[in-house]
C-alpha cells in the first residue's frame, strides 16, 4: 500500500517543523545552562571569599539600590541554598537538553526514512 505524495509532503513538513522547533528549544537551553553556569561560578566564588572571613563578621547584602547587614553564617547557609537550587536547575536542563537532541535526530531520521522511501 503506497502513501500519496501529498500526505507525504505534509507528513514531511510537519516532521520538519518539529525538527525546526527543537532545534531552536535546544539553543534556548544551551543559553539557559551557561547563564545558571555563570550564576553558579559566581556564588561559589563568593563563598570562597568568605571562607577568609572571622565568624563574626559582620557582611552585607545587596538588595535592589540598598543594603543588608547580615551575620556571616546566616549569608553561607543562604548562599548554599543559592548553590543547591542552581545545581539542581543545571540538572534539569541538562535532562531538557537531552531529550530535545533526542527529538531534533528522530525528526531528522523520520524526515530521511520518508525521502529514501520515495
Amino acid at each position: 500500500m503506497s502513501i500519496p505524495n501529498e500526505a507525504l509532503q505534509k507528513l514531511a513538513r510537519e516532521i520538519e517543523v518539529q525538527a525546526v522547533a527543537a532545534q531552536q528549544q535546544i539553543g534556548l537551553t544551551r543559553s539557559q545552562i551557561a547563564a545558571r553556569q555563570r550564576d553558579q561560578r559566581l556564588l561559589r566564588l563568593t563563598i570562597h571569599e568568605l571562607v577568609d572571613l572571622p565568624t563574626e563578621a559582620t557582611v552585607y547584602e545587596g538588595s535592589g539600590k540598598m543594603f543588608s547587614a547580615l551575620p556571616l553564617p546566616k549569608l553561607r547557609c543562604k548562599l548554599e541554598e543559592q548553590t543547591k537550587s542552581i545545581d539542581s536547575d543545571i540538572e534539569k536542563l541538562n535532562q531538557r537538553l537531552l531529550y530535545l537532541e533526542t527529538t531534533h535526530k528522530n525528526s531528522c531520521d523520520h524526515v530521511e526514512q520518508l525521502l529514501r522511501s520515495q
